[in-house]
């Protein structure tokens, strides 16, 4: 079972790429429980996916020698999620579908891709723990950090930083 949750049932075994197609399968999943009117099922499902990836990454990664290997996406689905929270709370706050927003959802994709590649700052601490939590930990930094750029962009675009310039 720690297999499956660990490769997100089988998404982490797609190639190429399998952290694109676990962060692109925890977007799809978003937009559709945001459509079936179920947005708050996006900050539960980070919550469990952060859990469960605590309790099956080290299980999966135990006996081998690789503790980071590709097929493990449950961490950017947790951080994809977690970055997507930044779009779907506020939006289900408003009553906006969130493909009536569709750069809401594109934005964070993007932004939480770029930092879980680069790993910047904490990102990259976390990564370089070289454990089990730091599987998890980089890409819930990243998520956290694509999550407010998606913010800061939003304000941007909606010129509501405009006064503070």
């Amino acid at each position: 079972m720690e297999r499956q949750i660990a490769t997100f049932f089988g998404v982490g075994l797609l190639r190429p790429a399998p952290g694109t197609w676990g962060s692109a399968a925890a977007v799809a999943l978003a937009v559709l429980a945001c459509e079936l009117g179920a947005s708050l099922l996006v900050p539960v499902g980070v919550v469990l996916a952060t859990l469960l990836g605590f309790w099956a990454v080290p299980r999966v990664t135990a006996a081998s020698a690789d503790k980071d290997p590709s097929e493990i996406v449950i961490d950017e689905v947790a951080g994809q999620w977690l970055a997507m929270c930044f779009t779907v709370i506020p939006l289900w706050r408003h009553g906006v579908s969130i493909l009536d927003a569709w750069p809401g959802f594109v934005a964070p994709f993007l932004l939480f891709r770029l930092f879980d590649i680069w790993k910047p700052w904490l990102v990259g601490r976390a990564d370089r723990r070289g454990d089990a939590a730091g599987v998890m930990l980089d890409d819930l930094w990243a998520g956290l950090f694509a999550g407010v750029v998606s913010v800061i962009l939003a304000g941007l675009y909606h010129g509501l930083l405009e006064p503070m310039l």
